[in-house]
């Protein structure tokens, strides 16, 4: 390696799931066009997920990301089971393992790129932070763990798990927000993964949240005076927010988009991470169908390990469910546009199950939510949209979660979110919002600010 002196340089350490692949690709983006190189870590199955499926912008015009391709050890990558009561992807766990493998290799590359660069800056996702114990062996480098996850979630769970004293239940109940618990929303297995994390987790010196002062600036200040000993950065939405129309993916669905009128069609999708069971496919077709409203449904099995070994069968919908639909509805099988489909201003609701991703995409396009949680710090956004912010409603309520939800109550969600008035009022302050969430990242915003405070910061 050639000599960098006075350079920094920034190594990206995701975990090898969709939502988290995507904010982390979207942050080194955003680092390297600051002019500092960055290197994105992981196996090259995942490195190819990763810029395969990233939308919004060209990975090929950013030269200085640097995708170092890891070989770790074979290992099992099971299917998903739909209909488990529990829906957290527990097929995943195997991957989320094996990811640990990926320590000695990136200890490696550490160890070269210290001799030659002034300071190394570990950026790692809050499941991998061995790489934050990794970064503490060098005199020159320092990590910092990326949550990606509201704020909100990360504080509910700080109240709801570690200490739920009469200080942390105040600073919560003024806003009027249920005490729930969210049992169940992981598993024991995956709960064991993530307990490796917290030995490691004091090796950070600092956090950064895929959010914004307009979204959850009181969260976010409630954990910066937690942590008074690590800076805090909120720099969010990290997703792309304005889109050039003539650039945008070819497919079909944008085109259908193209013929329906303002706010008329109701995009729906439960990310990459969850299965449904026949019987609540079979419930939701005919939920949709008996709404009356027009939609998009992409209906796929959740992700494997490696996203490009064969695939499971295709879900079944209804006999004639789709030649009863047609020019209403649209089915979506293979990858969706997601951003691309909430900026379309035909697009006037989102029935989701609320990742992080997916939350911050609908809010900065401004585009209310039907929410349907599933798994994970899902049900804590659940809370956020609906309670909070007050830009959505909820499908199924998260102690009915084991409960087949009815096409009933389905059709009723989507009715009320799509053709009534308080949906009408919902989409109004979601359109607010997403006005204040984008100017978070223009300049001079909140966001914009606060990136360029960690850039400057790393760069000391």
């Amino acid at each position: 390696m050639e000599q960098h002196s006075g350079d920094v340089v920034v190594v990206v350490v995701p975990i090898p799931a969709q939502g988290h692949l995507n904010q982390l690709l979207h942050l080194t983006r955003l680092i390297a066009s600051r002019g500092l190189p960055a290197y994105f870590i992981g196996t090259a199955t995942h490195n190819r997920q990763a810029k395969d499926r990233v939308h919004g912008w060209d990975p090929s015009t950013i030269s200085n990301i640097h995708f170092q391709d890891f070989q770790i050890p074979e290992y099992i990558t099971p299917p998903p089971e739909p209909n488990l009561s529990n829906k957290f992807p527990n097929h995943l766990v195997p991957t989320f393992e094996a990811s640990l493998n990926l320590r000695e290799p990136l200890g490696v590359l550490l160890r070269a790129l210290s001799t030659t660069y002034r300071r190394v800056v570990i950026v790692h996702d809050s499941t991998m932070s061995f790489a934050a114990e990794e970064a503490s062996f060098l005199s020159n480098a320092e990590a910092y763990c990326f949550n990606p996850c509201a704020a909100f979630s990360m504080h509910y769970y700080i109240w709801e798990v570690v200490s739920q004293t009469a200080d942390e239940e105040e600073s919560l109940l003024p806003l009027g927000i249920p005490r729930l618990s969210f049992e169940d929303s992981t598993t024991e297995e995956m709960s064991v993964f993530l307990a490796r994390n917290k030995a490691w987790r004091s090796f950070s010196t600092g956090d950064l949240y895929n959010t914004c002062d307009a979204l959850e600036g009181r969260f976010i200040n409630l954990i910066a005076q937690r942590q008074l000993d690590k800076k805090l950065w909120a720099i969010g939405p990290l997703n792309p927010i304005a889109f050039d129309s003539t650039r945008a993916p070819p497919h079909k669905c944008l085109e259908w988009l193209d013929k329906q009128p303002p706010n008329s069609v109701i995009y729906v999708s439960f990310g990459t991470m969850t299965s449904l069971s026949d019987d609540q496919i079979a419930e939701l077709a005919i939920g949709l169908e008996r709404s009356e409203q027009k939609f998009i449904w992409v209906l796929r099995y959740a992700d494997i390990g490696d996203i490009y070994k064969e695939k499971e069968g295709k879900a079944p919908l209804p006999d004639g469910f789709e030649e009863r639909v047609e020019g209403v509805g649209m089915i979506v099988r293979d990858w969706a546009p997601q951003p691309h489909i909430l900026a379309h201003s035909s697009t006037g609701g989102f029935m989701s199950h609320c990742g992080w991703n997916s939350c911050m995409e609908s809010l900065s396009m401004g585009v209310p939510i039907a929410a349907w949680s599933m798994h994970s710090d899902q049900p804590r956004n659940m809370l956020l949209i609906t309670e909070v912010l007050k830009v959505g409603l909820v499908v199924c309520e998260w102690a009915q979660r084991k409960e087949l939800v009815s096409s009933d109550t389905i059709e009723s969600s989507i009715r009320k979110l799509m053709v009534s008035e308080e949906g009408n009022m919902m989409r109004k302050k979601a359109r607010e919002l997403g006005v204040a969430v984008r100017q978070s990242v223009s300049e001079g915003g909140s966001s914009t600010t606060q990136l360029e405070s960690f850039i400057t910061h790393i760069s000391r």
